[in-house]
């Protein structure tokens, strides 16, 4: 007990070192629980020393996020001809983004870290739904078709896109919440997903112009898609 008790002693005083390099002497001064608090993830009391045992998930939820998105974000942008609204890249969210995320989400609450588990495993199952919706396997898209018509007309009825527009708004709000959530950990995520927050809800605007009217307001979404990228880009960049 008496080794234990020192080992968390000396953690501690480590911990304060680390934080405390951290400050030049041009910055205000602060305290390190304060610094940890603003920039940093904030450890959560747990039992056990699981933490000793296993490594970091994080990066391995964060790998399968950014390349996912990044390569979509290409797509929506249609940098090079890229089209098809990320189908090209339908195993990516299954095999990469969908597992490595819900993965790292299922060790993070091992681990007993609940915010970054949640955020995780809600992006790993939707990378998995985003690849089901492109996925004609699913019948996501052509249930929208009319009989006797190619699947794929499915895309341009008010249906599916309204439908689907909704999916979007209500990703919004998941990330409103988790914004609002990650005011007491760090700037860091207070960045991601406030660029989430603006990213899904320009997603919404252009999937619902498009089921207005899909070919008139052809441009004014693909604007909007371009924009929500841009913000999504940004946010790979903030990760």
């Amino acid at each position: 007990m008496a080794e234990e008790k020192g080992h968390g002693v000396d953690s501690d005083s480590e911990r304060a070192e680390a934080l405390n390099r951290f400050r030049s002497a041009a910055s205000i001064s602060m305290t390190p629980e304060l610094f940890e608090k603003l920039y940093l993830a904030p450890q959560s009391k747990v039992k056990g020393h699981l933490r000793d045992t296993f490594g970091n998930p994080t990066p391995i939820a964060l790998v399968g996020f950014l390349m996912a998105l990044t390569p979509l974000s290409c797509a929506l942008m249609g940098w090079r001809g890229a089209s098809g609204g990320g189908a090209a890249t339908i195993p990516v969210y299954f095999f990469q983004a969908g597992i490595l995320m819900t993965v790292g989400g299922l060790l993070e609450w091992i681990l007993g870290n609940s915010f970054p588990a949640v955020v995780f495993t809600s992006f790993g199952t939707f990378w998995l739904s985003y690849g089901g919706v492109l996925n004609p396997s699913f019948a996501a898209f052509s249930s929208y078709a009319k009989a006797g018509e190619d699947g794929a007309e499915g895309l341009q009825t008010t249906g599916f896109n309204a439908s689907l527009g909704f999916w979007f708004l209500f990703m919004g709000l998941l990330s409103l919440v988790f914004l609002i959530c990650s005011l007491r950990t760090n700037v860091a995520f207070f960045i991601i997903f406030l660029t989430l927050v603006i990213a899904f809800g320009l997603l919404t605007g252009a999937y619902w112009a498009m089921a207005e009217d899909f070919v008139g307001n052809a441009h004014y979404a693909n604007k909007l898609l371009v924009v929500s990228t841009a913000s999504s880009i940004q946010h790979s960049y903030v990760d």
